[in-house]
């Protein structure tokens, strides 16, 4: 009947810093997965103390509370007769490491520290941790004496080495060891390893999930293997949303997936399997010669059988059938990620609820919708009985201790923690404010409508008795700098006025948790964040901004599958609308464009972010690369205005990314300076990047290209 063996993984919801709370987490996913007839399993990177801790790892007290939750969790009951792999953080010789720590009835295996380490983006290990950089190379670590007294042991393995059970031999990877080109799996599987564990802490992004599940069936595919992933599922406290998707795969093929998306705290993913089809997928000739070259490892014998014995032999027991990949559309994960995202903050941090200014724009509404997509999720939990979520939306809800109240639907649950409304001035349009209250009323949020000219009034005379100037907005002879002043001080006040009902608005004694479309105009996808399009301290201030780093292109797309999805007509409204930020007086000739006020587009700014962030392109490199993508469309001239015209504004506008309310984090082209994109924010004139443009231009221009499309066909270089 072969070697069948059942094994584990597991996605957690991990808190940073919860050292009593993802203990209890962990212990909870080693029964589920025995419960299974599990005999390995694996659990996600620096599982005891949350991968988000970051500086927190510059702390003794993480690592001495690490070591006591080991302990308690070696020696609780349900964690006896299974392999055990779990992921904490270890101070070997005075340096910190980045480790796993495989156990068995109550004796420690080994402890395998991170080789590669992740160091860009939002990750800096390298800050926290070094990387082991002797492969294949085990020495002494001397055990602290909380878990020694429990195992037995005064001193256990500590590098990288291989465990051999009587069948099979495993081998583990973390995280980031399956991004680089050469990984340990490859060497791992020429050396025989037949089980790879990696522990992960992946977060979202947008369409990245197609590229993680093929790095791990690729890591089998070739040399063959059985494959274990295990990651972190939700927010453990930061900008990050981590989301799960736990796999185990066998010589390519994946046999078992867990959600993307969920608010489960424990999601455990089991399969069996059988060994010998591991060893038959081996027999290709080409990969013996190279497993014979392939230098050994340290094994370490472990004296247990993974595999179910022949006279224990389940006839029913068979192994698990290979199925699909499951993908979300990039518009449900918009949906699903910065809403599971919310519902953590939420019920972690004690607040009341959420506060939102509905501008009757595309971004307020995108907020609204996502926070409307939360509502829908706890329900759908409710529905499945999740006890967790069951008890923190009756908390959340504030009903009384012993309430046996359920919400069976979002609106239910939206009018009692989400507080919306529409801060209108003399300047905002009929349009705007039904927008506003039309979809407050199909989502179910508490929502209030008011004007506040009085109180911009009220500041504006102040500075009019006080200089003895009255400003006047551009439609009505005023200068520049007169308009956006009048400008700011409306967005400014709605940031005033936005807290001061975020706090009194809730019927319980706790402050709500505010959070807004950060916009000055109403605007606060990443692309007005990278052009600058936003007042600095105004609606942009809030504590959460569940949009900030997705594109205007994008946050469209999304609204338009929500319309149809979530069946809401509404929407259909706010797609269509012009884009504009209704500070400024609407006249017969005159109303407020985003655009052009911009001097781009959006989809031209989205572009532009992706050039700038992504391929790490300056203003010479993105004129050059602008001559091939818009060279159809544009004249070399015009391409350098525009190019001129971004990096001018990107320049003088960066240091209001400096104060960005925290966002979650969705693409790459994030411009937030907080985490992300760590760049100055006093730029010198991008000089001499200009005048190789305008020599460049002067070029294109001699040889006939004046034009777009039509003149580039006849232009030949020399």
């Amino acid at each position: 009947m072969g070697h069948l063996v059942t094994l584990a993984t597991c996605s957690l919801n991990q808190w940073a810093l919860d050292f009593e709370g993802n203990a209890e987490r962990i212990i909870e996913s080693i029964r589920q997965a025995k419960l299974a007839g599990a005999t390995l399993r694996v659990g996600p990177e620096l599982e005891i103390t949350g991968y988000g801790v970051l500086d927190g790892f510059l702390e003794g007290d993480t690592f001495l509370h690490s070591w006591e939750m080991l302990a308690r969790i070696i020696d609780h009951p349900d964690c006896q007769d299974i392999v055990v792999d779990v992921g904490m953080p270890v101070r070997h010789r005075n340096v910190r490491y980045n480790c796993r720590v495989i156990f068995y009835n109550r004796k420690i295996i080994l402890i395998r520290p991170k080789m590669w380490l992740a160091n860009d983006g939002n990750y800096r290990e390298l800050r926290h941790f070094a990387p082991w950089q002797r492969p294949r190379e085990i020495e002494d670590y001397y055990l602290e004496q909380i878990v020694g007294k429990i195992t037995g042991q005064y001193k256990v393995p500590f590098g990288d080495a291989v465990i051999s059970t009587r069948d099979t031999c495993l081998g583990l990877e973390t995280c980031e060891e399956l991004f680089t080109p050469n990984g340990p799996h490859i060497p791992y599987g020429l050396a025989g390893v037949e089980i790879i564990s990696n522990s992960s802490g992946s977060h979202h992004e947008l369409k990245k999930l197609d590229t993680r599940v093929n790095l791990i069936t690729q890591a089998t595919k070739l040399s063959g293997g059985i494959y274990l992933y295990a990651n972190q599922q939700g927010c453990d406290g930061d900008r990050l949303y981590y989301d799960g998707c736990a796999m185990i795969v066998i010589n390519g093929n994946i046999v078992a997936q867990g959600s993307q998306f969920s608010l489960k705290d424990v999601e455990v993913v089991t399969a069996t399997v059988d060994i010998e089809e591991v060893r038959t997928y081996r027999a290709s000739s080409s990969r013996n010669m190279q497993a014979t070259r392939q230098p050994p490892f340290v094994r370490l014998d472990l004296d247990v059988r993974l595999s179910r014995p022949d006279d224990d032999a389940d006839p029913g027991l068979v192994p698990s059938e290979p199925i699909l990949a499951k993908y979300h559309a990039p518009e449900e994960e918009i949906s699903l990620g910065p809403a599971c995202w919310l519902w953590d903050y939420l019920r972690r941090s004690g607040a009341a609820g959420f506060f939102l200014p509905l501008s009757g724009g595309i971004d307020s509404c995108a907020t609204a919708i996502i926070v409307h997509s939360m509502c829908r999720e706890v329900v759908k939990a409710v529905s499945e009985g999740n006890q967790q979520v069951i008890k923190d939306v009756r908390r959340l809800c504030a009903e009384p201790e012993g309430s046996t109240w359920l919400p069976s639907t979002s609106q239910e649950v939206c009018n009692r923690i989400f507080h919306t409304s529409f801060m209108g001035t003399q300047n905002s349009s009929k349009e705007t404010r039904e927008r506003a209250k039309g979809l407050s009323t199909e989502i179910g949020s508490y929502h209030i409508d008011f004007n506040f000219d009085t109180v911009v009034t009220a500041l504006t005379n102040l500075f009019t008795v006080v200089t003895n100037f009255q400003p006047r907005f551009k439609v009505h002879g005023g200068t520049g700098a007169e308009n956006a002043a009048l400008q700011n001080v409306q967005a400014r006040l709605r940031m005033v006025l936005s807290y001061l009902f975020a706090s009194l608005l809730p019927t319980t004694v706790r402050d709500t948790l505010d959070f807004r479309s950060r916009k000055s105009k109403p605007t606060n996808s990443c692309l007005e964040c990278l052009r600058g399009y936003l007042t600095k301290y105004d609606a942009s201030s809030a504590d959460l901004n569940p949009i900030g780093s997705i594109s205007k292109v994008d946050l469209k797309k999304f609204i338009a599958w929500a319309r149809d999805s979530f069946d809401l007509p509404i929407l259909h409204e706010f797609l269509t609308a012009t884009p504009t930020a209704e500070l400024e007086p609407i006249t017969a000739t005159y109303v407020q464009s985003d655009e052009a006020d911009m001097g781009v587009t959006y989809a031209e700014l989205g572009t532009f972010g992706y050039l700038r962030k992504v391929s790490k392109l300056g203003p010479w490199s993105m004129y050059e690369k602008l001559l091939h993508v818009w060279g159809n469309e544009y004249s070399p001239r015009e391409i350098y205005e525009k190019t001129r015209h971004f990096f001018y504004h990107y320049a003088i506008n960066r240091h209001k990314m400096t104060v960005l309310t925290p966002s979650y984090h969705a693409e790459q082209y994030s411009p937030e300076d907080n985490r992300h994109d760590l760049r100055q924010f006093l730029y010198p004139p991008f000089t001499w990047a200009y005048k190789k443009m305008e020599e460049s231009v002067k070029y294109w221009e001699s040889k006939g290209w004046t034009a777009g499309k039509a003149q580039k066909k006849s232009v030949k270089a020399d």
